[in-house]
């Protein structure tokens, strides 16, 4: 089994330093464009190898596509990171072309992989990605949602006092700081409502400090995370790997489902072997259909900028 991981910045060898750790796979390709970046890094990984008992193969590569071939994943975090006061719609003009080129290379060696998009805006490299390759739906994957929706549950554990491992909540819609929709109304602590536990004031908290996540990080250490980011992307993996089957929020096609299509925006999804297998409709009420179709206004309008490149 194989998996690569093409950018290898602070996400992208976080991502494999996780792929690694769990072993998910057998070999591990890091890829990037600048010269030594990848090789040095797959090194620094491979020499804890030791220290942590796993035995996964990593090797770097400098933008050389066949040392990819065969992957089962391919996880896609290329492109300019977000810097602070920059929008994720400012990043299309760059990002797009750099994500068109990874995925058609990608598919030249590995025709039947599976791909995860984190490079941002996520939501609409995400749509390229199925646009430009070709590829069935079920095999085009933005990580979003399984990264906002791991920062709502560590909001709701800071009000609760308890551990984020215990509580389920899910983040849908647009991953951008005005288009995300925490679905506090579901989330639960081991099987118990927190709006049994939260007082509307706390609730409200916590749904505004979820949506500017990224944001506050950004503006605390001058670049976009890579910590949180990565662990999603791994988990992800993970999911599709071991064919676990778990729910994630992801940004997948739609076609008809919570009443949008031709676009990919988050959704309750189960990750397995063929990559996306099911979505999960979770019966939002009238405002939060009403949260989800302005999400879905507001990112269709990025990808309608995609036309003039």
């Amino acid at each position: 089994m194989k998996v690569t991981v093409v950018g290898a910045g602070a996400v992208g060898a976080t991502c494999a330093d996780n792929i690694a750790r769990k072993e998910l796979a057998e070999e591990l390709v890091l890829l990037d464009i600048k010269e030594g970046v990848s090789e040095g890094k797959a090194q620094d990984i491979m020499q804890s190898a030791a220290l942590l008992g796993f035995d996964t193969r990593i090797t770097g590569s400098t933008n050389d596509y066949s040392k990819t071939a065969g992957s089962k994943v391919v996880v896609i975090t290329s492109g300019l990171p977000r810097k602070p006061g920059m929008t994720r719609e400012e990043l299309i003009g760059v990002n797009a072309g750099i994500v068109k080129g990874v995925a058609e290379n990608i598919l030249k060696h590995s025709p039947d992989a599976i791909i995860i998009v984190i490079s941002n805006p996520m939501d609409t490299m995400t749509y390229l990605a199925l646009q430009a390759t070709g590829l069935p739906k079920n095999r085009i994957i933005g990580m979003g949602g399984a990264l906002d929706s791991a920062r709502f549950r560590y909001q709701l554990s800071q009000h609760l006092g308890c551990s984020p491992a215990d509580l389920n909540a899910l983040v849908i819609g647009g991953h951008g700081d005005t288009t995300m929709i925490p679905l506090i109304r579901f989330a639960t602590w081991n099987s118990v409502p927190v709006t049994e536990l939260l007082s509307a004031e706390q609730q409200a908290r916590i749904v505004a400090d979820t949506m500017v996540g990224g944001a506050t990080l950004t503006k605390l250490i001058g670049t976009s995370a890579w910590y949180a980011p990565g662990a999603a992307g791994a988990a992800m993996v993970e999911s599709i790997i071991r064919d676990e089957k778990k729910l994630f929020s992801c940004c997948v096609s739609l076609e008809g489902e919570y009443g949008q299509k031709d676009i990919c925006l988050g959704v309750p999804v189960t990750l397995g072997k063929n990559g996306w297998e099911k979505i999960i409709d979770f019966k939002l009420n009238a405002d939060e259909q009403a949260l989800f179709d302005k999400s879905a206004a507001a990112v269709r309008a990025m990808n309608d900028v995609l036309k003039t490149l």
